[in-house]
């Protein structure tokens, strides 16, 4: 028995799973959180990360052979020449460069950008950060050395010293500065971004390409993405749409072909096999329905009943939930809204059902503009924390014009990165064959009555945003 380690270094925590490299079976978890807020000083993950590790450990007798680290994406890690934090690093969900995204959209054109970088970028991506570090904090920009992802640091961190950092092509599409038809970087671009400053950027591996090892002589493998890794773990192929309800809301499927968007809508990204990984992302998804829960003085699993007891549609409520502004459609300054509201249906059933209703039908309009870029959905597969509430299944089985699926609950990012340490430590061709289970669900009436109200709504407060 052979066993591996994948962590999944995300927005609030960081999980470490043992596997079995051979089965993929978990024999050791463990959890750490992360500090809260949308700047964070990576060496807050490094400990989260060691603790969580040594906490999946505890138990577990035999050696680990390899490990790899699938983290949340975008944000931007800078450190000087002595390798050391330069400024806490940006968050994904870190919105202050909306400025700098819109001049330098302006700058180059969407068409332009999609067509080099398979995106057009949003304040999320890594370029426009480091465009706002330029502008407001020239002299930490000075200073910078290296860029990385949350991801690139968490494996650097753990590989003995003198490793170079690495990154893989997954991880890198999310950057903005980085070709996804070429595999390269690109510098021009980045060093345009950051004023003319031309940090050090990591090694690009393959998929089954090793960073490095531990200084306890431990595999250490490229690592990748958070979405990439989950849909590693989930054997995700052409056809295969996954849902992915976690703080932020991710609809991305496997692809032959790459994409470029130039309406910005579906980000081009590459996968963690070689292939594409066009995605669409919402910054409001689990944090919906837990926000509303506190405002009906509840719990998720109260919410869930209140939902179902409400009929489709909740009454003519419509639960706009751009409470944290929102990256699709690119609405950085908005906020929530519920409209609809009149005497006779403001009650805690429908509040709870509209929220459930709008958070997912923000990730089906983002299935429809997978749809148009040209991805074929054969079956949808919903993950994440929320993917197991009953009301959940039933709003998202009427809303995705396919069949639904819900595999069985684990951390499948995590999951992810394990596979992939196991793939490097093989040295095969493909990744080890691992089961995954998952549970159809019948589809429910009166979706697309309640996508239609919603729209109205999201038209007549924004205006018309292409979704």
């Amino acid at each position: 028995m052979t066993l591996v380690i994948g962590v999944d270094s995300s927005t609030q925590s960081t999980k470490a799973l043992v596997v079995v490299a051979e089965t993929g079976r978990v024999v050791g978890e463990g959890r750490q959180p992360h500090p809260d807020g949308t700047e964070v000083d990576p060496r807050a993950w490094q400990v989260a990360c060691d603790r969580a590790i040594a906490e999946a450990r505890a138990g577990v007798s035999e050696p680990i052979a390899a490990i790899a680290v699938a983290g949340q994406q975008h944000g931007m890690v800078t450190v000087d020449a002595d390798g050391e934090p330069v400024r806490p690093a940006l968050l994904w969900n870190d919105t202050r460069s909306a400025a700098e995204t819109e001049q330098f959209v302006a700058k180059h054109g969407a068409d332009r950008l999609a067509e080099l970088t398979g995106s057009v970028p949003v304040p999320s991506f890594t370029v426009t950060k480091l465009a706002w570090l330029a502008e407001h904090e020239p002299a930490a920009a000075d200073r910078v050395d290296r860029v990385m992802l949350p991801h690139d640091w968490v494996s650097w961190a753990l590989a003995e010293p003198g490793t170079e950092p690495a990154t893989d092509r997954g991880d890198a599409s999310g950057t903005g500065y980085f070709s996804p038809r070429t595999g390269e970087w690109l510098p021009d671009l980045l060093s345009e971004a950051f004023g003319g400053r031309t940090p050090r950027l990591p090694r690009l591996l393959g998929p089954a390409e090793v960073t490095g090892r531990t200084a306890d002589g431990v595999l250490v493998a490229a690592g990748t993405g958070d979405n990439m890794g989950a849909a590693l773990a989930l054997n995700a192929g052409p056809g295969d749409v996954v849902v992915s309800l976690g703080t932020s809301g991710t609809v991305f499927a496997v692809t032959e072909e790459g994409t470029a968007d130039p309406t910005g809508f579906v980000a081009g990204f590459c996968d963690a096999t070689g292939r594409y990984l066009p995605l669409v992302c919402t910054l409001n998804a689990a944090r919906v329905l837990t926000t509303t829960a506190a405002l009906l003085g509840t719990d998720l699993a109260g919410l869930d009943e209140l939902a179902l007891r409400a009929e489709p549609g909740s009454g003519g409520l419509v639960f706009v939930p751009y409470l944290d502004g929102e990256r699709t459609p690119n609405l950085p300054d908005a906020s929530g809204t519920l409209t609809g509201i009149r005497r006779g249906n403001l009650t805690p059933e429908n509040l709870a059902r509209s929220a459930v209703e709008g958070m997912l039908c923000g990730l089906a309009d983002g299935l429809a503009e997978l749809r148009r870029v040209g991805v074929q959905a054969r079956r949808v597969l919903l993950i994440g924390g929320a993917a197991r509430s009953a009301a959940v299944q039933a709003v998202a089985s009427g809303l995705f014009d396919a069949p639904v699926e819900v595999p069985e609950p684990a951390e499948y990012v995590a999951l992810g990165a394990a596979r992939q340490a196991a793939w490097a430590l093989s040295g095969a061709e493909e990744p080890p064959e691992w089961s995954m289970r998952a549970e159809a669900i019948g589809r429910s009436e009166g979706g697309a009555a309640v996508r239609t109200a919603y729209t109205a709504a999201v038209a007549q407060i924004h205006g018309h945003v292409g979704l």
